[in-house]
């Protein structure tokens, strides 16, 4: 059953869901690989750059909202190791009594990693020098810098943070600082500072799999980092389509909160 505020937040995003079906189709895409019948063939092996890196390109989805609801849904308790505001902030937040002040239920930024595990598409865009996250949610998107920079020393505080990325072997690694800590991580209520750090492992082990190996590391809200893993599959044959959600929203009032 979901919790009360995860079902807010479900509820917020369910407009946002119901177009999937309704996604640009009919647009096969001549690089997709394909079994005799003609289906995509999700099985297939995992597509590589011209400079012999995995090719992370294309349109991805997160099955089903659990992350979303709880990024620690896979973990025991002792797993996400909190400071003591943090602990009793989040038992606060599970009664709901705060949803209404989820940075998405006011139309603003999920942050780093929540992005990723909003049921709905995202789009990855890679080149030497820079990969681009295209989110269907919320219009956002990301730039990370394959240049050899470092991240920022005295950012600007922002919701979806700074990004630069390297390859270890076949896993695209992924640095994010510079958050404005006002967003959470999960439905649930785990909190972020500006302190936050997020390390993110992209791998495609085949050509219809994505995989996230996501490390929290916030020293200001947990005693130690802890890492989830979660898992991403491959949209054929479509594209992002526009999703539009302004301030002023209109739900707020009528959310359920206690």
């Amino acid at each position: 059953m979901l919790s009360k505020i995860g079902l807010v937040g479900w509820m917020l995003l369910s407009p946002a869901l119901s177009p999937l079906p309704a996604q640009w189709l009919k647009l096969p895409d001549k690089s997709i690989p394909r079994t005799k019948d003609g289906k995509p063939n999700l099985t297939a092996p995992t597509p590589h750059k011209a400079d012999g890196k995995p090719d992370l390109s294309g349109i991805w989805i997160v099955p089903g909202p659990k992350y979303l609801q709880n990024l620690a849904a896979d973990l025991k308790p002792g797993d996400v190791p909190m400071q003591p505001w943090a602990a009793a902030l989040t038992k606060e937040r599970t009664t709901g009594v705060h949803a209404v002040e989820e940075s998405d239920a006011n139309c603003l930024p999920q942050g780093v990693p929540k992005i990723n595990v909003t049921p709905v598409p995202f789009k990855i865009v890679q080149n030497p020098d820079e990969v681009i996250i295209l989110y269907e949610a919320f219009g956002l998107y990301r730039q990370v810098f394959m240049d050899g920079r470092e991240l920022p020393k005295d950012p600007n505080p922002t919701w979806m943070g700074y990004s630069v990325g390297k390859w270890d072997g076949d896993a695209l690694v992924v640095e994010t600082s510079g958050f404005n800590g006002k967003t959470w991580l999960d439905q649930v209520g785990h909190p972020a500072t500006e302190a936050l750090h997020v390390t993110e492992r992209f791998r495609r082990p085949d050509f219809g799999h994505l995989t996230i190996e996501v490390t929290i590391n916030d020293p200001k809200a947990y005693t130690k980092p802890w890492t989830v893993m979660e898992a991403m599959q491959y949209l054929p044959d479509t594209d992002l389509l526009e999703f539009v959600c302004n301030e002023n929203n209109r739900d707020l009032p009528h959310l359920v909160t206690k």
